[in-house]
């Protein structure tokens, strides 16, 4: 087939043209970037909203009869001061986290009945409207699962989707009553487990239609009920040691299967590790056995006092693309995030065309800022 020259130049034109935008926009996507904010640490010094797009405050908990539980008067004040942080990030959304390892005992039962969702529902956005929120975020821990002795049942499954339904519903007739546009609809998010368990026992691909962000908790793979070591926020499987546990690869790969869009999903950071003491003196501590007690520890502190210090030795598994800290003279071991591991994951994310990430918790990194200004400048 004879092609003319001039309309071939034409053609290669257009190509190079449609080329060029279509670069343009995957360099000119706005990922988000959302911290929790928990208790009041971080008040001693200034949040840096520059770098977030949003807040999540944690946390409300819901009674027993489904209402939202009064909170204190310092996390009254704590949303007051968050608030007035918008005149230097006017695109900051600001969201109540409701729930949290602490605060699920009584999800089950607010979620039961169609009555008891209604309740939550309204107390939810009467919380929402009194602090001039930007929407909800639902951390319940865990649906039809044990967390931390929380009350669960078989129902929860169902009944975790169906108060997301209406809870999407209450959000949508306020923002009509306001007179709000698309883009200022109130939002509604959720975190979820990183395990396959928490998939199972939920309806995440149904229950996605109602939700703005699915924010995945990567992180404490390995917990303090673990007595052997390992990592616990790897991206990748180890080649280490044992992967019979989700990597953060595995978990968005899961979500993704289940029905939820690969652009609402959050990937999420720990600002903190996770130690094991009396470890097994092998592989510098990885996948060991452990005979003493756990702890967790905040990045400011790892930099402080023990990334190669006072004995401690920082390794850094290839595979999995984290660093890990052994200190062979008292058999102690520490997983965490740094840098160089976060790095990995803002490219993650964007190679898989991610919402964006979002942490625990920003006490844990407020002084200097490495963790968040290492996210800001891989997303940005």
């Amino acid at each position: 087939m004879r092609v003319n020259r001039k309309n071939f130049s034409l053609i290669i034109v257009l190509f190079l043209l449609s080329s060029f935008t279509l670069l343009s926009q995957s360099s000119d996507k706005k990922y988000v970037i959302i911290g929790y904010l928990a208790g009041t640490d971080w008040a001693k010094h200034e949040v840096d909203v520059s770098k977030l797009t949003h807040i999540n405050y944690a946390f409300a908990v819901p009674a027993a009869d489904g209402r939202l539980e009064k909170i204190s008067p310092k996390d009254s004040l704590n949303l007051i001061h968050l608030n007035s942080l918008k005149k230097d990030n006017k695109d900051l959304k600001i969201l109540i986290s409701i729930g949290g390892w602490g605060g699920s005992n009584y999800f089950s039962d607010a979620a039961l009945t169609e009555a008891s969702r209604e309740i939550f529902a309204t107390s939810s956005i009467e919380f929402m409207k009194q602090f001039n929120l930007d929407g909800v975020d639902i951390d319940w821990e865990y649906p039809d699962q044990a967390g931390n002795n929380n009350i669960f049942r078989p129902e929860d499954k169902k009944n975790f989707t169906l108060l997301l339904k209406i809870l999407r519903e209450k959000l949508d007739e306020q923002a009509a009553k306001e007179g709000r546009g698309e883009d200022q609809k109130f939002l509604l998010t959720i975190a979820t487990g990183v395990d396959t368990a928490f998939i199972n026992h939920t309806e995440l691909g149904e229950a996605q239609k109602y939700l703005d962000y699915v924010n995945i908790m990567t992180y404490d793979i390995y917990h303090g009920n673990d007595k052997n070591t390992g990592h616990h926020s790897n991206l990748y499987q180890s080649l280490k040691g044992n992967q019979s546990r989700n990597s953060t690869f595995d978990a968005v790969k899961a979500h993704i299967k289940e029905g939820i869009p690969a652009e609402k999903i959050v990937v999420g950071i720990p600002f903190y590790g996770r130690g094991w003491s009396d470890v097994n003196n092998k592989n510098n501590g990885l996948y060991e056995p452990s005979k003493g007690k756990h702890f967790s520890v905040g990045y400011e502190k790892l930099m402080a006092d023990y990334i190669n210090k006072n004995g401690f030795v920082r390794y850094w598994d290839e595979e999995a693309k984290v660093p890990y800290l052994w200190n062979a003279k008292t058999k102690t071991f520490i997983s965490y995030n740094d840098e160089e591991s976060l790095k990995y994951k803002t490219d993650f994310v964007k190679q898989q065309g991610l919402a964006g990430i979002m942490f625990w918790e920003y006490s844990h990194d407020m002084k200097d800022g490495k963790l968040l200004n290492t996210l800001y400048n891989g997303l940005k």
